[in-house]
C-alpha cells in the first residue's frame, strides 16, 4: 500500500477530534443533539482549518445507521462509505474547476431524487466563490426551499464573493486560523503515535511557519521527516524553512541597540553569503521584536529557558537594553520594509538599507548629529572670540573708541554668519546683527547729503537705537516651541528702557520694536486712552527710499512700510482678539496653573486640551467653576484627568462646567503672545540693512509668511 500522508491520514474522522475549532463543534453538536437541522450550512476560513472535514463529518452524523447523533460509530457502512469517498448520497462538487451553470443544473436534477441507502442526501460545494453568476441564480431558488431530505453544506475561502442572496439562506460559521500552541499539541500528538521524536522547538518553529492551517502543519511535519529522518531537530527545521539563525537575528538587533552599523552590515553580508531569504529574515527580526515588546509591558518577565523558546534570557536581555520607542519603531520599519523589500534593486541591499533606517532615527552621541541650535551656539562662539580679539586695547589709530567697537561688533558678525545662516540665527541675534551694522556705517562713511529743490545738501546722520540684549532673548525666542516649554519661559518686562541716540535731519528712523508684555497691554491701552491697535500701527514704516550716494559707495535707507508692501500685509491684531480675549483676574491664575500642569506633564491630550480651552469663571472653596465653548471637550475622562492632575499641585477640588462663549482661556492668551512676536519678528527683518539693500539691488522681495521665530 502507498504511503498516506499525515493529513490524510489524520483527518479528524468524527467532532471530538476536531482541533482548533470548539466554536463551531459546540453549534454543530447542539443542533445534532436537539434536532435543530439547517437546510444550508457555509463553513468560511482559509486553507487548512477543517471546512471539508466539518462537512464529512456533518453527514455522517445525519446518515450514521444508529440515528442522527453527533457522535457518528464510524464503523458502520455509510460512516465507512463517506471516508472513503464512496457514499452514493454525499456528493462533493469542486466549484473551481465546475463553475458554470451546466454542472449546477446537474447537481439540481440529482435533488428531484430521495436518498438510496442514507437518511439525507448532502451537497458539498467547495469553493463556492469561484460559481459564476448564472450558477448561483440557478442554485437560489432550490438553495432557499430545498426538499426535506436534503442538505446543502457550501464552503469558501473568500467569503466577499459570494452573493449577499446565497450568504442570507445559509447558516453560516467562521472556522478561525489556530493558533501555534494548538498546533504544536497536535502535531506532538501526531509523531507520537508515528513514534518519530521531535524538539518541541522544532514543532513550534513549524507550527508558526504553517500560519494558523493544520494541513500546512502536517505538510511541513511531513517535509521535515523527510528532510532529518527519524528525529526532528530545530536547527534542521530552521534550514528547511529558511529561516536565518538566531545567532544573527539577535545579533542584529544587538547592534541596532547598540548603534553600531558596521556591525549591521557585516551581519548582512554573512546572509548574503549563506543565501538566506531577506523577507524571512525581516521576518524572524520582527517576532523577536514582538517578544522584546511583551516583556517590556509584562509584569512578569520569565528569564528561564524553555523547551518552546530556549532563547528567552537573550530576548529578555535585549528587552532591557533597547528603549520601548525604538522597540516599536523599528518592528514598524521591518514590517513596512517587507513590502518595500522587493522594490529594491538588490534583496539583501534592501535588507541593509532597512534596517539601517533606524539608526538614521536614532540619537548619536559623539556628535555626528547636527542640530540648528549647535550652528546658532558656533556662530555666537566665534563672534564672541572675534570681539576679545578686537578690544579697544589695539584699536586702529584715528578711531575713536566707539567706532572700534562698532567695526569689531561688525567683523564679528560677518565672521559669524559663515557658521550660522541667517534663518537659523535667533531675533536677538538679528536685532545685534543690525545694531554692529548700523554702528559700523555710521563710524565709517561721512555724511549724506540730501537732495532738495536748488540742490543743496544738508549733512544728515542717522540714528541708532540699541536694545538690551538680554531682554530682546526674552522677546524674540522661544514662542515656537511647545506649551510646556513656554512655561518655564520668564515673563517678558518692560521695566528695561529703550535707549536712543538724538536724531538728525529730516529722515524718520527705523523703527525697533519694544518688548511683549503680557496680554494684559491690551487693558492697559484702554485704561489709558489709547486708540485701538496702536501698539501695532507703531510697526509701519515708511517707503524705502534710496538717498544721494556718498563718495564712499555706501548705501543709506530706510525701511519699507510694511502696509505698503504687496508682498507682506499687515493683520491688525487687535481686530483679531478684541472681540473675545478679555482678560481678567481668574484667567491669570488660570492661566499659571495650567502652565504648572503642563510643564510637569500631569495632563496629557483631551485633558490639556480641555484645560488650554476652558476659562475660569469663579473660584470656590472646594469647587471651580470653568467655561468651555464645546461639549465634545468635557469627557469623563479628561474631566478625571484633569481633576487627578490638579489634586497632584495641592488643587483638591471638585471642577464644574458651563457651556457658553470663552473670552479668556489660557490658549487664546498664548496665541495672541505668539502673535504680537511673530509681529516684531517681521519688523526686524524688515528693518535689518542687509535685507534693505538686498531688496534695493536686486529687486528682492519677501514672501508673505516666510517669516518664522525659531
Amino acid at each position: 500500500m502507498s504511503y498516506l500522508v499525515l493529513a490524510r491520514k489524520y483527518r479528524p474522522k468524527n467532532f471530538t477530534e476536531l482541533v482548533g475549532q470548539p466554536h463551531v463543534v459546540q453549534a454543530l453538536t447542539n443542533a445534532l443533539t436537539q434536532q435543530r437541522l439547517h437546510h444550508a450550512y457555509l463553513f468560511t476560513g482559509t486553507r487548512g482549518v477543517g471546512k471539508t472535514t466539518v462537512s464529512r463529518i456533518l453527514a455522517k452524523s445525519l446518515n450514521c445507521e444508529i440515528g442522527i447523533t453527533a457522535l457518528p460509530c464510524g464503523v458502520c457502512d455509510n460512516c465507512m462509505a463517506i471516508d472513503m469517498g464512496r457514499f452514493v448520497d454525499y456528493t462533493e462538487l469542486d466549484a473551481a474547476s465546475n463553475r458554470g451553470v451546466e454542472e449546477v443544473q446537474n447537481l439540481i436534477e440529482q435533488a428531484v431524487y430521495k436518498p438510496v441507502t442514507g437518511r439525507f442526501k448532502v451537497f458539498m460545494i467547495d469553493e463556492v466563490h469561484m460559481l459564476s453568476n448564472h450558477a448561483f441564480n440557478a442554485i437560489l431558488k432550490t438553495l432557499e426551499e430545498p426538499p426535506e431530505y436534503l442538505k446543502f453544506v457550501l464552503a469558501t475561502t473568500d467569503p466577499q464573493k459570494v452573493p449577499v442572496t446565497v450568504l442570507s439562506r445559509c447558516l453560516q460559521f467562521n472556522l478561525r486560523p489556530m493558533a501555534p500552541e494548538t498546533i504544536l499539541e497536535h502535531l506532538e500528538h501526531v509523531l507520537g503515535l508515528e513514534n518519530i521524536l521531535a524538539q518541541k522547538s522544532a514543532l513550534f518553529s513549524l507550527a508558526r511557519a504553517a500560519r494558523g492551517s493544520m494541513r500546512d502543519a502536517l505538510s511541513l511535519t511531513d517535509q521535515a521527516i523527510a528532510y532529518t529522518g527519524a528525529d526532528i531537530k530545530d536547527q534542521e527545521v530552521r534550514q528547511m524553512l529558511g529561516s536565518v539563525d538566531k545567532d544573527h537575528v539577535y545579533g542584529l538587533i544587538d547592534a541596532l541597540a547598540r548603534g553600531d552599523g558596521q556591525e549591521v552590515i557585516q551581519i548582512c553580508d554573512q546572509l548574503r553569503d549563506q543565501g538566506l531569504s531577506a523577507s524571512q529574515a525581516l521576518e524572524d527580526i520582527s517576532y523577536v521584536l514582538q517578544r522584546m515588546a511583551v516583556f517590556q509591558f509584562s509584569n512578569s518577565k520569565p528569564s528561564e529557558a524553555t523547551e518552546i523558546d530556549p532563547d528567552v534570557a537573550r530576548t529578555q536581555a535585549l528587552s532591557e537594553r533597547m528603549p520601548k520607542d525604538e522597540t516599536q519603531l523599528l518592528y514598524s520599519i521591518c514590517l513596512k520594509g517587507r513590502s518595500e523589500i522587493g522594490l529594491a534593486p538588490d534583496e539583501y541591499a534592501g535588507l541593509t538599507m532597512i534596517l539601517l533606517r533606524l539608526l538614521a532615527f536614532k540619537e548619536v552621541d559623539n556628535g555626528e548629529t547636527a542640530h540648528p541650535q549647535d550652528h546658532a551656539q558656533s556662530g555666537q562662539e566665534a563672534q564672541k572670540k572675534t570681539l576679545e580679539s578686537l578690544k579697544p586695547t589695539s584699536k586702529a589709530p584715528g578711531l575713536a573708541p566707539g567706532q572700534v567697537q562698532a567695526q569689531a561688533q561688525a567683523q564679528a558678525q560677518a565672521q559669524a554668519s559663515t557658521a550660522t545662516p541667517p534663518w537659523l540665527v535667533e531675533p536677538s541675534s538679528m536685532e545685534q546683527h543690525s545694531s554692529a551694522q548700523n554702528a559700523s556705517l555710521n563710524a565709517e562713511q561721512p555724511p549724506v547729503h540730501k537732495r532738495g529743490d536748488a540742490d543743496l545738501a544738508e549733512p544728515v546722520q542717522k540714528s541708532n537705537r540699541v536694545l538690551d540684549p538680554s531682554s530682546e532673548v526674552q522677546v524674540g525666542s522661544g514662542f515656537n516651541l511647545p506649551v510646556r516649554d513656554m512655561a518655564q519661559r520668564p515673563k517678558p518686562s518692560l521695566s528695561a528702557p529703550i535707549q536712543a541716540s538724538p536724531s538728525e535731519g529730516d529722515f524718520d528712523e527705523p523703527y525697533v520694536p519694544e518688548r511683549v508684555a503680557d496680554v494684559d497691554r491690551w487693558a492697559e491701552d484702554q485704561d489709558q486712552g489709547i486708540p485701538a491697535g496702536t501698539a501695532f500701527n507703531r510697526l509701519a514704516m515708511e517707503p524705502a527710499q534710496i538717498v544721494n550716494e556718498p563718495p564712499s559707495g555706501a548705501l543709506h535707507v530706510v525701511v519699507r512700510q510694511a502696509s505698503q508692501n504687496a508682498d507682506i500685509g499687515t493683520l491688525e491684531p487687535k481686530e483679531q482678539f478684541k472681540t473675545k480675549l478679555k482678560p481678567t483676574q481668574e484667567g491669570d491664575y488660570w492661566l499659571s496653573v495650567v502652565q504648572q500642569l503642563i510643564q510637569a506633564e500631569l495632563v496629557q491630550s483631551l485633558a490639556r486640551e480641555l484645560a488650554l480651552q476652558s476659562q475660569m469663571i469663579a473660584k470656590e472653596a472646594g469647587s471651580w467653576l470653568l467655561r468651555i465653548e464645546r461639549e465634545s471637550l468635557k469627557t469623563v475622562s479628561s474631566v478625571e484627568r484633569l481633576t487627578k492632575g490638579l489634586a497632584q499641585l495641592g488643587h483638591v477640588l471638585e471642577l464644574r462646567f458651563e457651556l457658553a462663549p470663552v473670552q479668556d482661556s489660557p490658549a487664546m492668551r498664548l496665541a495672541q503672545i505668539a502673535f504680537e512676536n511673530q509681529q516684531i519678528a517681521e519688523a526686524k527683518i524688515l528693518n535689518d540693512p542687509f535685507v534693505i539693500q538686498m531688496m534695493q539691488e536686486f529687486d528682492a522681495k519677501i514672501i508673505a509668511g516666510s517669516i518664522k521665530i525659531i
